[in-house]
């Protein structure tokens, strides 16, 4: 799939919203934001004029996009900036690799004590991820 380049984002010139295909862009006067006729989303401009960017949001990350000629297009966040490549490792770590070593070292009933502390901790990154998505 051939993607245009990225063109710098004009406030001299009317956009289709992001959200919405039937809204439009309208640059709100003296700030480098657009506002949406139809939904009413904020949006402002970042990156030296190349990225749009959602202003208010329920989403965890801000929602941004770039202007290519003719139709935005999602910029997708790096993956170091989400919580759940962390809290997958920390996860996959404890299930793969300490959890079977932690039963092959427990004797007895200590085995179900380090049954309960992976448990535990398993339960924290999901935690983690559930805070930050919920918003």
């Amino acid at each position: 799939m051939h993607h245009q380049k990225p063109e710098k984002i004009d406030f001299n010139q009317e956009y289709p919203c992001p959200c919405r295909r039937r809204g439009r862009l309208v640059p709100i006067t003296l700030t480098e934001a657009f506002g949406c006729d139809r939904c009413q989303q904020i949006f402002v401009v970042q990156d030296n004029g190349h990225i749009l960017e959602q202003l208010s949001t329920t989403y965890p990350y801000k929602r941004s996009w770039r202007w290519a000629g003719n139709a935005w297009h999602v910029v997708h966040p790096r993956l170091g900036e989400s919580y759940l490549p962390i809290a997958l490792g920390i996860i996959f770590v404890l299930v793969i690799i300490w959890l079977p070593l932690a039963l092959k070292l427990a004797k007895g009933s200590s085995i179900v004590a380090w049954a309960i502390v992976a448990v535990i901790l398993a339960i924290l990154p999901a935690l983690m991820v559930w805070l930050t998505y919920r918003r």
